[in-house]
């Protein structure tokens, strides 16, 4: 987990710096202006599914943008894309796998093969958050948010001789596309209210994720970070 977060900071790190000069070229000042802030949001979230017999947690991290329009000035509106993102769980037990229809792995001396069952997903997610910012610049949010899952799969990892094999069964029609719930969250804006965020959320869904198993439902928590690109230096000289 430490080298997971490690890479994580030093990916956003990378594209925060590549991303300024790229927008900044081609777009200027016009993705931000007084009412409006645009920026890069990552972090990591620990998801679920419901109505299966594991409760493993399984752990992603996601990347995208975000646009954060100003109401007053305590409210907001924050919305976006977070364009790499799963969602998923982990531990599947047979009877997960049976209740899937999912291939469970066998030598051909008819002996189990040793390993590790889990669902992903990969999706588009799309919140819509009513944001509330105290003037000691701690924020609550909450409001819908949308996913859109293009691929899934019921992953198979195994250890054999020393070779780390990986095995693919996609999934993708057993699953409901669309995914719609509930966002809850909180953070925090650095320097002064100028600077970069962190903050955490959960998500609930209210959509089944499978199509044929009712109660399926996603949930996730997310830690997450927002970098606003130019907005910052427009306030820090206002």
């Amino acid at each position: 987990m430490k080298k997971l977060v490690i890479a994580f900071l030093l990916m956003i790190l990378a594209l925060s710096s590549q991303s300024q000069i790229l927008i900044t070229l081609l777009l200027g000042d016009k993705l931000n202006s007084d009412k409006l802030e645009f920026g890069l949001e990552g972090g990591l979230n620990w998801s679920q599914i419901s109505s299966l017999e594991t409760k493993k947690y399984q752990s992603n991290w996601n990347l995208g943008f975000y646009f954060n329009f100003e109401i007053n000035k305590s409210w907001y509106l924050n919305t976006g894309v977070l364009v790499k993102s799963s969602l998923g769980i982990d531990g599947l037990s047979d009877n997960d796998l049976n209740k899937l229809n999912a291939t469970i792995y066998f030598n051909n001396d008819g002996t189990r093969i040793n390993g590790d069952y889990s669902q992903k997903m990969n999706c588009f997610l799309v919140p819509i958050l009513a944001k509330y910012k105290f003037k000691n610049n701690i924020y609550l949010e909450m409001g819908p948010q949308f996913g859109l899952m293009y691929r899934s799969w019921i992953q198979f990892d195994s250890d054999l001789e020393g070779r780390e094999a990986i095995i693919k069964e996609y999934n993708k029609e057993n699953l409901n596309k669309i995914d719609a719930g509930a966002v809850i969250g909180a953070g925090y804006r650095l320097f002064r209210g100028t600077g970069w965020t962190v903050g955490v959320k959960y998500y609930y869904g209210f959509i089944d994720v499978y199509k044929n198993i009712g109660g399926s439902n996603n949930s996730s928590f997310f830690v997450k970070m927002n970098i606003p690109i130019g907005a910052g230096e427009k306030k820090k000289k206002e």
